[in-house]
């Protein structure tokens, strides 16, 4: 049975990676999950091996990209779960190509699902969170403060989200809720498999999903007075 002040998540990109890793990191500590997807069958998996630690696990489909039903979508789960504490944004897309020859269509593309699903997330969250207080964690990239050829678009979008991530705590301080900007350098997950990315880099050298996983969780356990509002989290192996 859970305690009266078990902590409640929702986290986005649940199906696979990060957000997979971060799932499972978080029921094995006792919370709650809310894990939202694209990929029913994937996300269901997830769940269910979440709910073998003892929590609350629940999967919800929902396609980030069609921006018109994020909000009401997100606010729709969160009254259906309970009250959300903690909000993972993790979901999110990778692209390479020059700057030059990328087209309207791909760039709207790129930055609808890296930026602005989250800020439709976030504004599904805000209100239910103000009454309690929560943290909210934005998984960012190194490439939201560090450019890299051929990653433009990638990386446009990532300087706005971290952009966001810091606005978004200067503005909700006085509500007691927590920013975070989760900062990886390259992580061995599919993205790299995808069809919009084309790079060739030793996977095995990379950091992985649930080293990643156990930072979010260490920020979002941190003692309410305090915050880590930007992480920058490398691979010691040397590479980007």
């Amino acid at each position: 049975m859970n305690h009266p002040t078990t902590k409640q998540a929702l986290i986005t990109g649940a199906s696979s990676g990060i957000g997979k890793a971060t799932a499972l990191a978080f029921a094995k500590a006792g919370i709650n999950v809310a894990l939202v997807s694209r990929t029913p069958e994937k996300l269901e998996a997830v769940a269910l091996a979440a709910r073998l630690a003892g929590v609350k696990a629940e999967a919800y489909p929902l396609d980030l990209a069609a921006l018109e039903q994020v909000r009401t979508g997100i606010s729709a789960i969160a009254s259906e779960f309970g009250p959300i504490d903690i909000l993972v944004n993790n979901a999110g897309m990778g692209y390479t190509g020059s700057l030059a020859a990328i087209s309207l269509a791909d760039w709207q593309r790129v930055q609808d699902l890296n930026v602005t699903s989250v800020l439709q997330c976030i504004q599904g969250i805000l209100p239910g969170m103000r009454d309690r207080g929560g943290t909210i964690v934005n998984v960012v990239s190194i490439a939201g403060s560090q450019v890299f050829p051929n990653w433009g678009a990638y990386c446009a979008s990532k300087f706005a989200l971290l952009a966001l991530s810091k606005t978004l705590a200067m503005e909700e301080r006085r509500h007691g809720i927590r920013v975070t900007a989760i900062c990886p350098g390259s992580v061995n997950t599919s993205i790299w498999d995808t069809e919009t990315v084309q790079a060739d880099f030793d996977r095995t050298a990379m950091l992985t999903p649930e080293v990643v996983a156990e930072s979010i969780l260490y920020t979002v356990q941190l003692p309410a007075g305090a915050v880590i509002e930007e992480l920058t989290l490398m691979s010691n192996a040397g590479v980007f």
